[in-house]
This record gives structure tokens, sequence and C-alpha cells, in this order.
């Protein structure tokens, strides 16, 4: 069962919660899937929308709009690249050099759904900027964080840049090892800044990472070990 969802900001305009890994972002597609995050806040906040995606198995910073102007405006946001997001994730190895940026295109896996796959031809534009914070070891096994940014917002897109470069995120059943203990996927949206809706007024907001393994192992920004 995912964790409770906590409300990291709320007025008239928007909801911004720290999503659980293990949640929907958007209402799923069977009976058999479990609640999305505004199904879980209905009782409390109303009538909400999400304004982007995570994926489910990726904790971390999601937008909800109140009404269907709000959701319009922070989709024009979105559209226009005048959001930024950053996250982090615990991958397996460790990258080549500090840092990095990786342009390669996605297309849908319509042998393997629902994976992606890079095609140069059919592939729709992803570009992931990457650096590298802190090494260590999980499991016996050696584990970097890296915080990764987003310049494109492609469906599984900093899964498979970061399955391409060798380094597949720690818990990834997609395009990660499948000899490695089960454990929630380390990809958690930390931090994201947007114009708010009602006013164009620069948000910025922010979420540490889970408590849990991997992530303990690690230094992670801001002291906590």
């Amino acid at each position: 069962m995912p964790a409770a969802v906590r409300i990291v900001m709320s007025d008239d305009e928007i909801v911004v919660v720290d999503k659980p890994s293990g949640m929907p972002s958007v209402p799923a597609r069977t009976p058999l899937d479990p609640p999305d995050v505004a199904a879980v806040l209905a009782a409390r906040c109303g009538p909400l929308e999400a304004a982007h995606r995570l994926d489910r198995d990726t904790s971390g910073l999601l937008v909800l709009a109140r009404s269907r102007q709000a959701r319009s405006r922070l989709g024009r946001a979105f559209e226009e690249g005048l959001v930024e997001k950053r996250y982090l994730a615990v991958v397996h190895g460790a990258p080549g050099s500090r840092t990095g940026e990786i342009h390669l295109p996605l297309a849908d896996d319509v042998a393997c759904p629902p994976r992606k796959r890079i095609d140069p031809i059919m592939g729709r534009r992803a570009v992931t900027r990457w650096r590298t914070l802190h090494a260590g070891v999980w499991d016996g096994a050696e584990v970097t964080l890296v915080e990764l940014e987003p310049l494109t917002g492609r469906s599984h897109q900093l899964r498979v840049h970061l399955a391409w470069l060798g380094c597949p995120i720690v818990g990834d059943r997609l395009y990660g090892p499948t000899d490695r203990p089960a454990t929630c996927l380390a990809l958690h949206a930390t931090a994201i800044v947007l114009p708010h809706p009602r006013d164009g007024g620069r948000l910025s907001l922010t979420s540490p990472p889970p408590e849990a393994p991997p992530w303990q192992i690690l230094a992670l920004p801001g002291g906590r070990e």
C-alpha cells in the first residue's frame, strides 16, 4: 500500500502534494489499479486535476489544479517550458563523468508496452541534464546519487536515459537489472519552480526524498545521512 499523501502547499487555485511511490498521479486505466492522488484527496480538498504526471512508482512533488482555468494556465506553462523540475535518483553503478546532458529521442516500445525505446527516426525529442552528487554502497553493490533536470517531459524519460547511460535506477523493474532485491523505484521529484496560475508569480517548492532504502545510505543534500 502506498504511504499517505502529504500536502506541501494549498490555496484557492492549486494543491501541491508529495506523492508516494505506488500511487497513480492520474486516474488509473482499470478498476484493479489503486486510486489516483485526486481521488485520495477528494474528501479533504474537493475536486482536483493533476497538471502534469509522475510515473506511478516515482515519488515527489505533484501539482494539482482546483479549477479548469487553473488547469489550463498550468498546462500552458508546462508546454511553454516555464516550469523547472529537478529529480533525485539512486542509480546502479556510476556515470563516467561528473555531469552530462543526454539527447536521445523516445518512442513507444510497441512490442513491450508500457516500455519506451530510443528511436532516432520516430522518437520525440528528449533531453536530460544530470550531475553526480554522492557515491555509496547498497546491498554490496556500488550506487550513486544523481540530480536530474529534464529539459523535456517525455514519459519514462529519466528512466530510459539513465539505463542508456549504463546506470539504471535502483528499483526500476522495466529498465533495470532483474537480479537485484525488490524495492521502490529510487526516483524522487525533489523540486519544482512554476508560475502561479493566479498571477504568474514565481512559486518554488522542494521535497526531501523518502527515508527508506536505498536513500538512507547516501549523504543527501542538506546534510542528512
